[in-house]
């Protein structure tokens, strides 16, 4: 998006990427195609599918108009755009996994990828291995002859460790696997994936760049040597997104790295108080000084983004509900990324490696742009309420 031979800044880009208005009369945002049937002038064109929009699940220019400012942000060959942020993760799975294949998951990853991974993909074959979030380089000696995927997210779903990514890819990459990486925390704004050696980014694009809490929508970016595979199953499966999500999410590009910023800085602002605050054990937060990923999320992210977990001082799942159902502002909901506070009890019964200690009952706050202020003082009626439960 330069224009003067250097790169423009971030905010610029969002504003700007993905489509061209004089390609529409002027007009800034591009047309909301609905689109199933596209018509051929003739018969040869027709044969030989050469025109550039063929069927609606093939494209159109609204998905283009996405799909290409994702490309800008991440720095990808190609971008496809699926219903959901689950679909995102589970789309690339099965482009590149058959029957016999080996995948190792970081042990934190976002529940419902789990249980991908633990029904579909091992019905079909799949021999699924789940690996510490700190394995870093130690994961080459996980690696089998028949790995052909490493999934990474980082930082972890709930519980926020920081993964190695340069190192680990590194170790896949010499064994001949992909790498792809759930990025919906950071986004590309904080981290680029494909920078760090990574072959698939994956994003809920439910979360920050639709930004509103009413629309779903995931997308998966590859570099050159995957996208072709990932393009020709995304066609094959026909698991295309409708329109008016897609226009959506271009719209809230626009503005999420104004909102990033605010959700950064009041998630910081929060995090760094409840450390001081009795009844916390731990803030689990890797922008934090006193996180021990601290260091590695340094190294490799440029900013933070408005989630993170907290750990209760003693007690069970009692106290974890009384500091739930005190809350006033935060509402009780899953997702995260939206205008809105959020918490929700986090459960680790179904990890296999990265199960803690913790001293307590873990609750995850997702900080929206509402007021610091009002929000610490919602928080203390959750601290309250926990310690008299």
């Amino acid at each position: 998006m330069a224009t003067d031979g250097n790169e423009t800044g971030i905010n610029t880009r969002l504003a700007h990427s993905g489509n061209n208005p004089h390609d529409y009369f002027g007009f800034v945002n591009p047309p909301i195609v609905h689109a199933s049937t596209v018509l051929y002038p003739n018969a040869s064109v027709m044969a030989a599918r050469s025109q550039k929009y063929t069927y609606g699940t093939r494209g159109t220019p609204t998905t283009d108009a996405l799909a290409h400012a994702i490309d800008a942000l991440e720095g990808s060959a190609g971008t496809i755009i699926v219903p959901s942020g689950l679909a995102a993760v589970t789309v690339p799975s099965l482009a590149f996994l058959s029957a016999g294949d080996h995948i190792l998951i970081v042990d934190s990853v976002y529940h419902p990828t789990r249980n991908f991974a633990d029904t579909m993909l091992k019905r079909l074959g799949v021999e699924v291995e789940y690996y510490d979030p700190h394995a870093g380089a130690g994961i080459a000696s996980l690696i089998k002859p028949n790995t052909k995927v490493v999934f990474t997210e980082s930082p972890a779903s709930n519980t926020f460790e920081v993964q190695d990514v340069p190192a680990i890819a590194k170790a896949a990459h010499e064994t001949g696997a992909i790498v792809m990486m759930d990025n919906t925390w950071a986004t590309p704004l904080y981290f680029r994936p494909l920078d760090h050696g990574v072959d698939i980014s994956i994003h809920a694009a439910t979360k920050y760049p639709a930004g509103h809490s009413d629309v779903l929508l995931g997308t998966v970016s590859a570099n050159a040597n995957c996208w072709k595979q990932l393009c020709e199953t995304f066609y094959t499966m026909g698991c295309c997104a409708g329109p008016d999500d897609v226009y959506q999410v271009l719209r809230g590009l626009r503005t999420m790295g104004v909102r990033l910023d605010h959700h950064q800085k009041s998630a910081l602002s929060i995090a760094t108080w409840l450390e001081g605050q009795p009844g916390v054990a731990r803030v689990l937060h890797p922008a934090l000084p006193s996180h021990p990923d601290h260091a590695v999320w340094k190294r490799d992210f440029s900013g933070s983004s408005g989630i993170f977990s907290i750990v209760l001082k003693g007690g069970g799942q009692r106290q974890q509900h009384a500091f739930l159902d005190a809350l006033k502002i935060f509402g009780l909901g899953y997702s995260w990324g939206g205008y809105e506070s959020l918490a929700v009890p986090v459960f680790l019964g179904d990890r296999t490696v990265a199960k803690g200690p913790y001293d307590g009952p873990l609750i995850r706050l997702q900080i929206g742009l509402e007021d610091v202020e009002d929000l610490k003082a919602d928080i203390l009626r959750g601290l309250e309420a926990a310690a008299a439960a």
